[in-house]
């Protein structure tokens, strides 16, 4: 609907003397927008308020030269200036008709538009370091990130989801000391563990699955001696007493073995990680390997290209990067005086990576505490010379998951979190989707377990969900009693939908593209949830307040088509946001 008055107002304006010559207001779409007062009609244009200075004009004078151009159109019952030039626009009841009409035999693609033109879009998504089970936290970023693909895809992007594996750098190293040292004591042999090493349950799981095949390596004579390391806190460093673990772990193992542990926790949890995506409907199209990119010349071909425009320098035999020259509050070390390179290196030449295999549009989804991490990347896309419009970045808040009134503390190292297998287990996949998708990606999100498992009118996902599985009981009320919908029937039989909750709900069902636009475009899928709750709560209105099998053939007939419409955009919705719609509850 929207897009057709669209259309009508832009051949009105190309028609405009002073607008047929101008090619930017000529192709330009004019803004349509709901009206918040049904008083104004359905729609209103701001078009001539837009003309009225490069026209140099009055808007109520442009406005009725837009409106006496306007090409006739069953759409439109009356049109109206408003104000200093408003356009109202008050649709035809046949339109809601054709509307309704176009869900039912457009169906699962109901809602589909060709907006994004193709554009190739990478989403990466939750990359959590492969260093233990995904948290609650990591489950509200692989729904946001699935359901925004979703969105892109459904209006007209050419979408590719990624998950970057951080399988390279000081937290592997991490992860596998910690691993050996539990394999040690799986044998029986007596260690300290570091206070900053990974603590979880799930490392012991590794440990003790390891420790056959490294038997030749569990030995009383590589532990460390404490007198051999820097004290580990609360007496001294974590972080350096950490570090020289490190070393000796590797000096002790040598360097095949050192990698040989680390690939089986790599590899097992990476495993649970793809398992636990899979299982909530999670599939990224590609895990990237950030080690792949230190194996291939990625990274050097990142920061030869930093180099040669001018934006790296050499101090205290380190490489830096001159981030400050793009609003950074300091310039980052792309090269350690070791030789090794950072994080930061990695990054860049990632992202570069993911220019050169032609995405047009590079959206990552990070968490909150990411947020200086965006000048600096996009300083470094230019750097090399790449648009830095083409990376666009959402920051996800932090998730507090309340049990009771207890609210649970989450640390990875420590292993006392709760896992989004947990959670999943606990309140299903459907209230997790909807649940971590329900506010804006922006805000903070308190969990509401018991909310999420109740079956009442205030959990949002068992509400809508309750409407879709209502339609298919009356469907069945329906075969039981010997009838049918009789399709010719219904489409001739449309204006008797006078009632009301019948207009409201037309009204309702004619929003549903508007907001997958709008959700897609904003990256907001909460657009999506309030818009599905708001028309299951018409359709529970509209429910309890008639009948529809009990009225007369043609009656009843419209009145399903109706009802089956509403399901049919309740299922395409929930489809987006990965939320399955049961035919029975």
């Amino acid at each position: 609907m929207k897009h057709a008055l669209q259309e009508l107002v832009a051949q009105a304006v190309r028609q405009l003397p002073d607008i047929a010559t101008d090619d930017e207001w000529a192709r330009r779409a004019p803004e349509i927008e709901r009206t918040r007062d049904p008083q104004h009609g359905d729609f209103a244009c701001n078009i001539a308020m837009q003309l009225a200075r490069p026209l140099r004009k009055k808007p109520r004078e442009i406005a009725e030269a837009v409106v006496a151009g306007l090409p006739a159109s069953d759409l439109v019952k009356s049109v109206e200036i408003a104000g200093p030039g408003f356009i109202n626009f008050r649709l035809s009841e046949s339109a809601f008709h054709e509307e309704l009409l176009r869900i039912r035999e457009s169906g699962d693609r109901y809602g589909y538009s060709d907006i994004g033109g193709g554009r190739k879009v990478i989403v990466e998504y939750v990359s959590a370091n492969p260093t233990g089970p995904l948290h609650v936290g990591h489950g509200r970023h692989a729904a946001y990130g699935a359901t925004v693909s979703n969105l892109l895809s459904a209006t007209g992007h050419d979408v590719h989801q990624e998950y970057y594996v951080n399988d390279a750098g000081r937290q592997m190293d991490i992860l596998t000391a910690s691993v050996w040292l539990r394999m040690l004591a799986h044998v029986g042999i007596d260690v300290s563990f570091p206070s900053s090493g990974y603590h979880g349950d799930y490392v012991k799981d590794i440990a003790a699955e390891a420790a056959s095949s490294f038997d030749t390596s569990l030995r009383d004579e590589v532990v460390p001696d404490a007198a051999d390391l820097a004290p580990d806190a609360p007496a001294g460093d974590a972080d350096q007493h950490l570090d020289a673990l490190i070393a000796h772990a590797r000096q002790a193992l040598g360097e095949e073995n050192f990698h040989a542990i680390l690939r089986v926790a790599l590899d097992s949890i990476l495993t649970d990680i793809r398992n636990d995506l899979a299982e909530f409907g999670v599939n990224p199209n590609e895990w990237f390997s950030e080690q792949s990119l230190m194996d291939s010349d990625a990274v050097e071909r990142a920061l030869k290209r930093i180099a040669e425009h001018g934006k790296s320098y050499e101090k205290e035999g380190a490489t830096w990067f001159r981030a400050t020259d793009y609003g950074d509050e300091k310039d980052r070390p792309v090269v350690r005086a070791n030789g090794r390179t950072t994080y930061f290196a990695s990054d860049i030449a990632y992202h570069l990576h993911k220019r050169e295999r032609g995405f047009d549009l590079l959206l990552d989804i990070l968490g909150a505490d990411h947020h200086g991490y965006v000048a600096r990347v996009r300083g470094g896309l230019e750097a090399m010379g790449e648009p830095p419009e083409s990376l666009e970045v959402e920051l996800v808040q932090f998730v507090s998951l309340f049990r009771g009134e207890e609210k649970i503390q989450m640390s990875t190292r420590s292993g006392q979190f709760v896992t989004l297998r947990e959670l999943r287990d606990e309140v299903g996949n459907d209230a997790a989707r909807l649940f971590f998708v329900m506010r804006s990606n922006e805000q903070h999100l308190d969990f509401d377990l018991e909310l999420a498992k109740s079956k009442s009118n205030e959990n949002p996902v068992y509400y809508i969900q309750y409407a879709h599985a209502r339609v298919s009981s009356v469907m069945r009320e329906l075969q039981t009693r010997g009838l049918s919908l009789d399709e010719q029937s219904a489409r001739d039989s449309l204006s008797l939908l006078g009632e009301s909750h019948e207009q409201t709900l037309l009204q309702s069902l004619s929003r549903y593209p508007e907001i997958v636009e709008l959700s897609a475009r904003q990256r907001a899928p909460q657009h999506l949830v309030h818009y599905l709750r708001d028309l299951a709560q018409d359709f529970h209105t509209y429910y309890n307040a008639h009948r529809f099998l009990d009225a007369e053939d043609a009656l009843r007939n419209a009145r399903l088509s109706l009802i089956l419409a509403t399901q049919q955009v309740i299922r395409n919705g929930l489809t987006l946001l990965g939320v399955s719609a049961p035919a029975s509850m």
